[in-house]
C-alpha cells in the first residue's frame, strides 16, 4: 500500500489553491455569501475580504456589502470559484436596493407562511 505525502495531502485537501480568488460560500441557512478568500484553517473556517450577502427574491437580487467578514468552518457547506469571464447572474435578474430586497423577503416570507397554515386548516378534509 502507498500512503501519499503531506504536500500531496495538502494538494488534494487544502483551500490553498483558492487563496486570493472570489468565492461564493453556502451557509448552512442558505444564505450565499461572495468575497476573496484571505485566509482558511483546517476546520474551513474562512475570512472572506470584501464580502458581500446576495440575498435573490424571485427575479430581484441585491449585495448587501459586509466587509471583512470571518465564517465559521461548521456552517459552511459549500465553497466555489467564481468564473470572473462570466456573468453571475442572468440577464433577467434585476438589481434593488437593500431595503428593496427586504420588503421582498418579507413579503415572500408571509406568503409562505400563509400557504402552510391554509395547508394546516385543510387537513381535516382527507382527499385520498
Amino acid at each position: 500500500m502507498s500512503w501519499a505525502g503531506p504536500d500531496e495531502i495538502l494538494l488534494s485537501t487544502s483551500l490553498a489553491g483558492f487563496l486570493d480568488k472570489k468565492l461564493i460560500v453556502l451557509l448552512r441557512d442558505g444564505r450565499k455569501l461572495l468575497g476573496t478568500l484571505c485566509s482558511f484553517d483546517q476546520f474551513a473556517n474562512v475570512v472572506l475580504q470584501g464580502a458581500c450577502e446576495r440575498v435573490i427574491v424571485g427575479e430581484l437580487y441585491c449585495d448587501v456589502p459586509l466587509g471583512l467578514y470571518v465564517i465559521r468552518g461548521e456552517n459552511v457547506v459549500l465553497i466555489g470559484e467564481l468564473d470572473l469571464e462570466k456573468d453571475e447572474l442572468p440577464s433577467n435578474m434585476t438589481c434593488v436596493s437593500e431595503a428593496e430586497i427586504r420588503t421582498a423577503e418579507k413579503a415572500e416570507k408571509e406568503a409562505r407562511d400563509l400557504k402552510g397554515t391554509m395547508r394546516k386548516r385543510m387537513e381535516f378534509l382527507d382527499f385520498d
